[in-house]
């Protein structure tokens, strides 16, 4: 018996490969399939069934792509409504993959087909459960996602039943093994690991502790931050299908010109730079966005670019392909080129460059006593502001920023100084405010981490305020 989880740090995303005796099963595939089609190779067995949990919201599934590659059908639970073929398990029903056994076991209330996999080794003892977004280490999946038009209250209350009723009762030794780990948006809190077992989550998951059903209720479905833009939109994707990833990638591997990139610009073409962020500060083309793929880059990209205008990149010479490959899995499929050579061969046509003033955090608690016109921006979610920031700072949610009506509040005579907790996304959040035509911009390296080390910035705590 084989069971791998495939993880994909971007994402927080796990998929599955199970294997036994010449046949395996994949769940909850990401979309670029090939290297699941490499690892039954490898392994020497035929892909027979490809299981999906639910209709993904945070990501394009790779079930429509690995079953045209292989022939095997795609399964989804009770009440799944695809524009595309699909075998529909009932609750309870079974599957066999060589010597194992898969039960079907409908636990909706993430959403309203999400169905769990009970799998049974080759002796029949129940072995491990592939949760979806139903049981999560540490949380479940938030209510409010995809839901059609039933409310958050109302899917919470079947999560209840679910959770009571399916969930609970199954053995303590059980491997639990959810969709998602820490940092995914699909649930509230999610814990470190990617995996438990039944009776560790009975003992530490707040969901599964005693409480009556309306109290659930409210612990559910309180303090749900707003879910990215994109999500609704790659449920619809995960839902109705998409073009194969070898179009996308055709069309997008596509080398330009300096001439044919800038024509390209003129036509209306986004630039979205992925390189580092720390490289992209010293020198990038005017207007492009900075997304970089050393941090978490599909969900970024998702949540901040558009789906249906022409996008043209700049990248790290070889990383074109991954670069378009990490946008496919957020259903971002418009891609339109990239320039050959890179930044360099911008900058060595004699083209116009821009660049972002990167700067110590020492720097801002000298600048903070003498700059009346001194603005700090600080782009991280709402909950972490609000658990700390810096006396004075004006916060703006990096996912806000796309929008003009967001951007106008702040003064353009002000000298901005930009962070984030760490670094990665205040790059993201000065490219925008510079293509929105703001200037006097500083990014402050390492964020609010390297703020707080300041004894002389004042920070303010839940509560109080307090000087380093």
């Amino acid at each position: 018996m084989i069971v791998k989880q495939l993880y994909t740090n971007c994402l927080s995303e796990a998929a599955y490969f199970i294997a036994s005796n010449g046949e395996a099963a994949i769940i909850d595939p990401i979309r670029d399939v090939d290297g699941y089609i490499k690892m039954a190779e490898e392994e020497g067995v035929k892909i027979k069934y490809i299981f999906e949990t639910h209709f993904h919201a945070d990501f394009v599934s790779g079930h429509i792509e690995l079953s045209k590659k292989t022939g095997a059908p795609i399964v989804f639970g009770p009440g799944a409504d695809t524009k595309f073929k699909v075998h529909k398990a009932t609750d309870g029903e079974i599957f066999e993959i060589g010597n194992l056994k898969l039960k079907a076991i409908h636990t909706p209330g993430h959403t309203l087909e999400s169905t769990s996999y009970l799998l049974y080794d080759e002796q029949g003892e129940p072995y491990c459960i592939f949760t979806g977004d139903t049981l999560f280490v540490g949380d479940v999946g938030r209510p409010d996602l995809f839901s059609g038009n039933m409310s958050k209250e109302q899917l919470a209350g079947i999560m209840y039943d679910t959770l009571q009723e399916k969930i609970k009762t199954l053995p303590d030794h059980l491997i639990v093994y959810p969709a998602h780990g820490p940092g995914s948006a699909c649930g509230k809190n999610l814990g470190p690991e990617t995996f438990s077992t039944i009776g560790t989550q009975k003992l530490t998951n707040y969901a599964l502790q005693d409480m009556n059903r309306e109290t659930f209720i409210v612990k559910v479905t309180s303090g749900l931050a707003d879910a990215p833009a994109y999500f609704p939109l790659n449920a619809g994707i995960n839902k109705k299908g998409y073009d194969t990833l070898d179009e996308v990638m055709e069309k997008g591997m596509n080398g330009l010109s300096v001439a044919d990139f800038k024509q390209k610009i003129k036509d209306g073409a986004l630039v979205l730079d992925t390189r580092n962020s720390a490289v992209f500060t010293s020198g990038f083309v005017p207007e492009s966005i900075s997304i970089g793929l050393d941090g978490r880059f599909a969900e970024w990209a998702g949540s901040l670019l558009p789906f249906n205008e022409p996008i043209i990149l700049i990248t790290d010479p070889g990383k074109e392909k991954e670069s378009i490959t990490r946008l496919a899995r957020v259903g971002i499929d418009n891609v339109q080129g990239y320039l050959e050579g890179g930044f360099e061969a911008w900058q060595n046509s004699g083209e116009t460059v821009d660049l972002i003033i990167d700067i110590e955090a020492d720097e801002l608690a000298m600048d903070i006593p003498f700059d009346q016109n001194l603005e700090v921006i600080d782009v991280r979610k709402e909950t972490e502001f609000e658990n700390g920031h810096v006396k004075g700072a004006t916060n703006v949610p990096l996912d806000t920023l796309m929008d003009p009506l967001n951007v106008a509040m702040i003064d353009s005579d002000n000298n901005l100084y930009v962070h984030c907790a760490g670094g990665y996304r205040s790059v993201i959040a000065a490219s925008i405010l510079k293509r929105h035509g703001y200037h006097n911009l500083r990014n402050v390296l390492g964020g609010f981490g390297k703020i707080k080390e300041q004894k002389t910035i004042p920070i303010v705590m839940p509560d109080k305020v307090k000087l380093q």
